[in-house]
């Protein structure tokens, strides 16, 4: 049997998604859980493998099981076995061709900064902060060159261990509301540290240092060097994953915390 299931976390304090040697990971925890759950040795696998630091509001996973336990058994069982910094929403059986990650054929990142005089308080670890006025319009304009398809070499890490640097970008989308400012992008897939470095880039614009037109320079420069510095991890949420219609879980993944509510806020 195969169960796909979506997860949230906080991640600020593991080392990342994927099981290391060292640290705590996302993915031992839910391992952990899911095995004391059923019974025996669970492996999974999931939709993005989160750096350390950043946080998912509906990580997408999936394990390989002999064992029959129903959906709400599942979720019941694994938050009474999962640390207060990682909850499973939900819980579906699947067809056995279910990937979480290679059938994926979308994610979609939120990035949130806490832009005011005054460093958060409540908010810490869970946003970002920059302390400079932010021009959200022009972040936008800058930001509409990297729709599309490119080579998005100028945005991913010296370590990245992707075969290739194309990837097709389908929406970024800038809004303000108060003085919390969200950027979303949603792309087929992402290069390792790609929404940090892109928000590293736009906030050049936004504080004025660059014009809007300058990130399309850095676009084709396809040298990470000449692009702004990686943003802090804090602020990034994975928040999204799509899926083809046939496995039923087309925009499972979508989030329904409180941070959804600044879509509703124009630019």
């Amino acid at each position: 049997m195969k169960f796909a299931f979506g997860v949230e976390y906080d991640g600020s304090n593991f080392v990342g998604w994927q099981r290391q040697t060292s640290g705590r990971t996302v993915q031992a925890c839910m391992e952990k859980a899911l095995s004391t759950v059923a019974d025996e040795s669970i492996r999974t696998y999931c939709a993005g493998r989160t750096d350390a630091g950043v946080h998912a509001t509906g990580q997408v996973i999936h394990i390989d099981t002999t064992v029959k336990r129903t959906s709400r058994s599942w979720v019941l069982g694994a938050n009474s076995n999962l640390p207060n910094d990682i909850s499973v929403q939900w819980a579906r059986e699947v067809d056995t061709e279910f990937h979480a990650r290679f059938s994926a054929e979308g994610r979609t990142y939120r990035y949130i900064i806490c832009n005011r005089m005054a460093r958060p308080g409540l908010w810490k670890n869970k946003v970002s902060f920059v302390y400079k006025p932010l021009d959200a319009g022009l972040m936008l304009q800058a930001a509409r060159c990297l729709v599309g398809y490119h080579d998005f070499t100028s945005f991913r890490a010296s370590g990245c261990q992707s075969l290739h640097s194309m990837r097709k970008v389908n929406r970024i989308d800038i809004r303000r509301s108060g003085d919390l400012l969200t950027i979303v992008i949603e792309a087929n897939a992402f290069l390792q540290h790609m929404v940090r470095n892109v928000v590293g880039t736009l906030l050049c614009v936004g504080d004025g240092r660059k014009p809007p037109e300058w990130v399309q320079q850095v676009l084709s420069a396809r040298d990470r060097t000449v692009g702004g510095m990686t943003a802090d991890a804090c602020g990034l949420y994975l928040t999204g994953v799509d899926y083809p219609e046939r496995f039923g879980l087309a925009k499972a993944m979508m989030s329904h915390s409180p941070w959804m509510l600044l879509d509703a806020e124009p630019p």
